[in-house]
């Protein structure tokens, strides 16, 4: 059972990386050398999660942006971290990679294509979709349509679904086309559904959560930034965020005012 042993002050060489454990992202350079800046000025706030696998044998499971401005930080000042506060959590190897998974997923940033490969493992290693979807904080029928539809997808759909070009709910109608289609011609028609010109994307309401969460990230990248908003800005802010009788001016309004916010769907 996935569960958190204990909190402990740990030798940084014994932290080792596990292959199946990764950020699932390319590093982010700029969040690395503002970390290091900050950890060096007040310290680690927030631990290093690694996963004891073996009696004093660690991976690293979440923190690897931190990890790597401690990194950074160590070779600019030799003697330095020797030693880091972690989170020692143990499991099952499936419930670990889940973990790694989630611990991603609460960065504003992750995409749909990051849940593939870990929600189709955790489905084979016989997790309920139930079980699945309270893990990630997700809808059993969200779970669903990864585990039916992401095994369908090539890969310049992955592409272009991890680049925000195309959007999950357009990836499941092509694909649902492709399974309607006559054996043989799904991945032509695929293709054909690519190729075809995007529909520009409608703006939705923002999610209370997520947007709360790409403020956070906001900060943390430019701590110093400003926005200069008129009290209609503001009003159509709440309205948005509350999700009902949303108009698109309030949409435009607050999209022109808070770009932050928003991202590509």
């Amino acid at each position: 059972m996935l569960a958190t042993k204990r909190y402990e002050y740990l030798p940084i060489e014994q932290i080792e990386f596990h292959h199946t454990l990764t950020n699932h992202r390319d590093l982010d350079r700029a969040k690395v050398a503002h970390l290091e800046k900050d950890i060096l000025s007040n310290g680690l706030f927030e631990p290093l999660v690694v996963w004891e696998r073996n009696s004093r044998e660690y991976y690293l499971v979440g923190g690897f942006h931190r990890m790597e401005a401690i990194q950074g930080i160590r070779r600019a000042n030799p003697g330095y971290f020797d030693r880091v506060d972690v989170r020692v959590v143990t499991g099952d190897p499936d419930e670990i990679k889940a973990l790694n998974l989630k611990l991603n997923s609460d960065r504003v940033d992750t995409r749909i294509t990051d849940y593939f490969q870990t929600v189709i493992y955790l489905n084979n290693a016989n997790w309920s979709k139930e079980r699945i979807a309270e893990f990630f904080d997700k809808s059993v029928s969200w779970i669903d349509d990864i585990v039916r539809f992401a095994p369908l997808t090539t890969e310049a759909m992955r592409d272009k679904l991890a680049s925000g070009e195309l959007s999950w709910n357009r990836a499941r109608e092509i694909l649902r086309k492709a399974l309607n289609a006559p054996a043989g011609n799904e991945k032509q028609i695929i293709e054909q559904e690519l190729a075809r010109p995007a529909a520009p994307a409608a703006a939705k309401p923002l999610p209370f959560q997520a947007t709360l969460k790409r403020l956070l990230a906001s900060i943390e990248t430019a701590p110093k930034q400003t926005f200069k908003v008129t009290g209609q800005d503001l009003y159509a802010l709440l309205v948005t965020l509350r999700g009902k009788n949303v108009s698109p001016e309030d949409l435009e309004r607050v999209r022109k005012a808070f770009p932050v916010l928003w991202d590509r769907e």
